[in-house]
This record gives C-alpha cells, structure tokens and sequence, in this order.
C-alpha cells in the first residue's frame, strides 16, 4: 500500500549541526580568551550558551537571529559576572559569527537522491516538513533541487511541534496508519508524530543538539523505529508493512 512519507531537512537529509557546532567552537575558543584572566573557562562558555540559546529557541522558535543573539547574550552575561568592560566591536564580532552558519553551503547527507528516487519509485508520497526561516530553508531545497521528490508538498514552521503538524495533517485530511515522519528530533519530530498517531522513524545522529532530545512519553500507535542511517529508511518501512501484512493475515 501507498505510504504518505513527510521527511525533516535539517540533519535528516542534509547536515546541519556540525556547521553549528564549528561556529560554536569559535565563538566559545574567543570568549575564553577575552574571560581568560577571570578564570572562565570554555566548559562554563559552551554551557551558558547553550542553556540561553534552548529557552530562547521555545519561545521564539527557529528565527534565525537568534542564534547570533545567544551569543551576545552570553557575551554579555560574562561581562556581568566578570565585570569587564564591553566592546561594540566585540559584539560585531560575535554576530557576524553566529550569523556566518547561514551562509555555508548545503551538504546531502550520504545517499540521500538514492533514498528519496527509492521511495518515490515504489509510488510513496512524498512530503518535506522543515522548522526555520523560510528564505534560509528554501535557499537549500533549491540548491538540492529538492521540489524534484516533494514538488509543492514543502512545510516550513517557525515553531515545528505537535500544534503545527496536526494543522498540517488535519488540513491534508492524511491517513494517518499510512503516514510517516523521519526526523533525527525526539522534540520535534518523533514526539509529535507519535502525538498525532503518525507513524515515526528517529534517525538518531551521533552529535545532537540538546533542544533535540527530550523522553519519548507517548506511545506509538504503530511503527516507531530507531535508524542511524538514512539507507535503512527504505527496507525499514518496507520490512515493518511486511509484517503487519503478516500479522493481519494469520
């Protein structure tokens, strides 16, 4: 049977994080040296961003300036604490550097056109639901040529969460039993998949974002696979319908 197959962009399909995780690098290797002789360490720096950057992120949700923002924040947390004096360049600096992530070019990860041709060809729907700013997320579906496997089925949120999918889901009047979401977010795509009754694939990466990963507390109310790979997608969908055609026939 023809499944209804919704695909998350960021560390889904294409790499995301660790173009983050390189800008964060810089910025706490910076901060360090200018905190240097108040003993502040790059430890301490990575954390405070971290922890300002995730309780802005749930109120505003995947604006983009507020990633350079976190920094400033931290900067100037630290200038607080310390009591150093601020600099005007300094912030310039820092914001030109949280901004610089939006500016590298998009990367598939390993066969992604194979995966995507894969399940098209066996005349599965597919649909792509993405978080962020809708000029940034465009600007990499068109460097991929992405509209060739989800045409007009493209969805980008601010705020991705369970409100935003249902409306999605309840305005496409999907099947759900039929309907898959493949996200690398325990937050924003497994929970809220689960939520919804979808079935749900967590492609789980290596290095996560902490936003990301939350308990899984709802249960499924049909597949809900644990992949590392984007490959596996395929024979795992196919494997699971297999034995619930199975299962039904006995």
């Amino acid at each position: 049977m023809k499944q209804t197959i919704f695909f998350d962009l960021d560390d889904t399909l294409v790499y995301c994080n660790k173009y983050f995780n390189d800008v964060l690098d810089r910025f706490a290797g910076e901060m360090s040296v200018w905190y240097a002789s108040a003993g502040i360490t790059r430890e301490a720096i990575a954390a405070k961003q971290a922890e300002i950057d995730i309780a802005g992120v749930q109120i505003v949700g995947f604006q983009p300036d507020h990633f350079p923002q976190s920094f400033i924040d931290t900067y100037r947390y630290f200038r607080d604490v310390t009591g150093r004096p601020s600099s005007a360049l300094e912030e310039e600096k820092l914001w030109k550097l949280g901004n610089s992530v939006y500016g590298i070019e998009v990367e598939p990860y390993p066969m992604m056109e194979e995966t995507l041709y894969s399940l098209a060809n066996d005349g599965n729907e597919l649909h792509l639901y993405t978080g962020g700013d809708t000029l940034i997320q465009y600007r990499k579906i068109e460097s991929l040529r992405l509209d060739r496997f989800f045409e007009e089925r493209i969805y980008v949120r601010q705020h991705k969460n369970t409100e935003a999918l249902e409306q999605i889901l309840s305005t496409g009047r999907f099947d759900r039993t039929n309907t898959w979401m493949i996200g690398n977010s325990v937050r924003t795509d497994v929970v809220p998949a689960l939520s919804c009754g979808l079935n749900a694939v967590y492609l789980k990466q290596e290095e996560e974002w902490k936003y990301n990963i939350i308990p899984i507390d709802t249960s499924p109310s049909g597949a809900m696979l644990t992949l590392t790979a984007l490959p596996e997608v395929p024979p795992a969908i196919t494997d699971y319908l297999s034995g619930t055609a199975m299962r039904k026939s006995v």
